[in-house]
């Protein structure tokens, strides 16, 4: 294997990592990123998504017209089913050109074959938009996971410089691989921060959730992102959920995806069940937030999918707060930068959480 290391986990190396925190009053202040292993209180609970990510970028050529073809697999058709994807298109070209000034893919039509590498793919519908579609690969799954791994690249965007490799998209608990772009809030945990909180008495627990595409390249479908994806929740987890709730613990999401997954999985008074699911639609401002109390995410910019999350969680005055915070110091980005930690406001909480309780540091 070549000796690389992921680059989150060269930044916290480094002592480069940094997170601000916006508390239940409106406050933010900011910590290295090492602090997480000093905050959260004895009874709280850390939920974090343990999906690995797939190489879901796969170069080829649209066999009728013989042009160049970059597909990315999107989202799930059925969960689980690895003959079946939903994707996107782009013409040629590869990450270094921004996403949103990459070429059209050809006229692409129903039954138009793909030829990705070693996969054989074709196009089975249209969604309604002339880059999103229907994928059916050929092939058994065995070799449909050969071929991805074969020739699959990670997806990724021109603001990293570097081509990267597949390890360098899986966090430190990556599992299962169903996720088609990395949930990146989990590039933040550390062995040596689970296991302080461990002995703090803080819980973690982990769910699969198959995090999608931040980005099409095109306004109108990155208004529909993100699109339906699948969950599982194990039964310890959702256990987990309900002993710390019964002690009034926080429940802390690393990430978006996790929200949407804990939050589709809730009942009325904020349980959590157990199983799979699918999560759909949009958590923005005015949802009504059941079950998770904080959120652990990365930087993210007004307009994104994951930055209109954030708005159920507090007021746009204190995300405007937050936001001019880290740009006025200078915080890294993108799925590779520093980390946001930002509490439910006061008059907000669920059944569980403690309101307004000062974080521990």
């Amino acid at each position: 294997m070549i000796a690389a290391e992921m680059i989150a986990a060269e930044q916290a190396e480094r002592g480069s990592a940094r997170l601000a925190c916006l508390d239940a009053r409106g406050v933010v202040r900011h910590w290295p990123r090492a602090a997480l292993a000093s905050l959260f209180e004895p009874g709280d609970l850390v939920v974090a998504n343990d999906a690995a990510t797939l190489p879901a970028s796969l170069a080829g050529t649209h066999c009728p017209s013989g042009a160049a073809i970059e597909v990315r697999l999107a989202g799930w058709i059925s969960a689980g089913d690895w003959t079946r994807f939903a994707a996107i298109a782009f013409g040629a070209g590869d990450h270094r050109t921004r996403t949103e000034d990459r070429e059209p893919p050809p006229p692409l039509s129903p039954g138009d074959r793909l030829a990705l590498g070693p996969l054989v793919a074709t196009i089975c519908s249209f969604p309604g938009h002339p880059r999103l579609f229907g994928l059916r690969f050929s092939g058994s799954r065995a070799a449909i996971l050969g071929g991805l791994a074969r020739h699959g690249r990670p997806i990724q965007y021109a603001h990293v410089g570097r081509t990267l490799a597949l390890w360098d998209v899986w966090t430190g608990i990556a599992a299962d691989p169903i996720a088609f772009e990395p949930p990146s809030a989990g590039f933040a945990l550390q062995w040596g921060t689970l296991a302080a909180w461990r002995q703090r008495g803080i819980g973690f627990a982990t769910l699969t959730h198959a995090a999608g595409i931040s980005s099409t390249g095109d306004a109108m479908l990155d208004a529909e992102l993100p699109f339906d994806e699948p969950y599982r929740i194990p039964a310890p987890t959702a256990a987990a959920i309900a002993r710390a709730r019964a002690r009034r613990g926080r429940i802390v999401a690393v990430g978006t995806s996790v929200v949407r997954a804990l939050e589709a999985a809730a009942d009325a008074t904020g349980g959590v069940r157990a199983g799979e699911g699918v999560a759909r639609g949009r958590i923005a401002r005015g949802t009504r937030l059941r079950v998770a109390d904080a959120i652990l995410t990365g930087v993210h910019q007004p307009g994104e999918s994951h930055f209109e999350l954030l708005r159920a969680f507090t007021g746009d005055a204190a995300l405007a707060r937050i936001c001019a915070a880290v740009a006025g110091r200078g915080y890294r980005t993108h799925e590779f930068g520093d980390s946001m930690l930002i509490e439910r406001e006061r008059g907000s909480r669920g059944a569980g959480g403690r309101n307004g309780v000062r974080w521990a540091a």
